[in-house]
């Protein structure tokens, strides 16, 4: 195994357990972001436990265009989750936003780690 394949696999395994949290625990986390509405948390869970699916489609694969598509979509993230922590049009409490802040971070990570993979693959 590479290091692009090492380093999808660990986005896949992050994102499918991370939607699947949100699905199951879907009240208790609205609960730590100081919401009563539940909705969005299970939503971006089922999208996320999609997006893992697609990932571990291009672990075998390693289409070129495909993984940079993976990891415009975790710079994304990253991107919102700043600007959700540096707005908070949603009154997001000081340990949701931690928990976005923490997740943005190993989701920045993972995005790097892929680019690098997906560099070295290129090289060969």
């Amino acid at each position: 195994m590479n290091k692009l394949q090492k380093a999808l696999k660990v986005n896949a395994l992050f994102s499918g357990t991370s939607g699947i949290i949100m699905i199951l625990l879907n009240n208790q986390i609205a609960n730590l972001f100081g919401t009563t509405n539940n909705t969005i948390f299970w939503v971006i869970g089922l999208i996320l436990v999609y997006f893992s699916l697609t990932i571990w489609y291009e672990i075998k694969k390693q289409r070129r265009l495909a993984v940079l598509w993976i990891i415009i979509q975790d710079y994304a993230w990253v991107l919102g989750s700043l600007i959700l922590m540096v707005f908070n049009p949603f009154e997001i409490t000081l340990t949701g936003n931690f928990i976005i802040g923490i997740i943005a971070l190993i989701v920045l990570y993972m995005g790097v780690n892929q680019m690098n993979g997906l560099n070295l693959l290129s090289e060969k």
